[in-house]
């Protein structure tokens, strides 16, 4: 099986090929700390697509660069479907890209608060369409989960790509 990040240029590749428009990706990460964008950079030809990432680690970063709201920390927390959402937002106006993913959440091996586990991450997408979310809780140390939340990430792009291309497939071009 490929890695993501050659299916993801080859997605964005095809597009292309159809549509003769380029569309263009960002990031928006916390708790992965670059990671994402670091796979995506090291495809060849990335730089066509790939317009840049944040890691916005902080919630003051959260909250200054990328527009999330404060009562948002405050209602739901940093490690929540509403705060991936507003990341993904912010961070696509921010870097000005059809698509823009992120992810926040608590690597461990510390960090953990009630309701809310090591390993819990949200993921979070937005684009011209609409956006879009998934949780999901990894059980493996701090650096496991980092690896397998990037992993996810890139799944979560992977499969938003997809779809795009196959409507193209259905419209006939």
């Amino acid at each position: 099986m490929a890695k993501r990040e050659v299916e993801i240029a080859r997605l964005i590749g095809e597009y292309r090929a159809k549509t003769a428009r380029l569309l263009t990706i960002g990031s928006v990460e916390s708790a992965t700390g670059g990671r994402v964008a670091d796979r995506i950079t090291n495809v060849p030809g990335s730089s066509d697509y790939f317009k840049g990432s944040v890691v916005a680690y902080s919630n003051e970063v959260k909250i200054a660069l990328l527009g999330v709201k404060r009562k948002t920390i405050e209602d739901y927390g940093a490690v929540s479907e509403e705060t991936a959402l507003e990341m993904a937002r912010g961070g696509r106006k921010l870097l000005d890209v059809d698509v823009c993913v992120s992810d926040t959440g608590i690597a461990g091996p510390t960090g953990a608060t009630p309701g809310k586990q090591v390993g819990l991450f949200y993921l979070g997408l937005a684009a011209r369409g609409g956006s879009s979310s998934q949780k999901h809780v990894f059980p493996g140390n701090r650096e496991k989960n980092k690896r397998d939340a990037a992993e996810a990430v890139l799944s979560m792009l992977t499969e938003w790509l997809k779809t795009r291309v196959k409507r193209l497939r259905v419209k006939g071009g």
